[in-house]
């Protein structure tokens, strides 16, 4: 995996989450990084590190819903990285 789509994801995810107050409605963006591919053991999007029910359900998910996705992706880009450097 190009490290490239995880630092910038994780820009995104910092960016998102340093808001002072809470989401409004509509205003959550997708973590979507254009780079579609499910890692067959994680069980995430290579790109956006979310699941499936997670990226099918987005524009349907509640604000908070989308929310905790955001507050999840740093731990999961954590782990994924840490899966990443074991094969190494």
């Amino acid at each position: 995996m190009n490290d490239h789509y995880w630092d910038k994801l994780a820009e995104r995810a910092q960016a998102y989450l340093a808001r002072p107050t809470p989401p409004e409605p509509n205003s959550v963006p997708s973590p979507c990084m254009s780079l579609c591919l499910m890692h067959p053991s994680a069980g995430w999007c290579e790109g956006c590190l979310r699941t499936l029910p997670e990226i099918g359900g987005w524009s349907r998910a509640t604000v908070q819903a989308q929310h905790q996705v955001w507050v999840e992706i740093p731990e999961r880009l954590k782990k994924r990285r840490e899966l990443e450097n074991s094969k190494r």
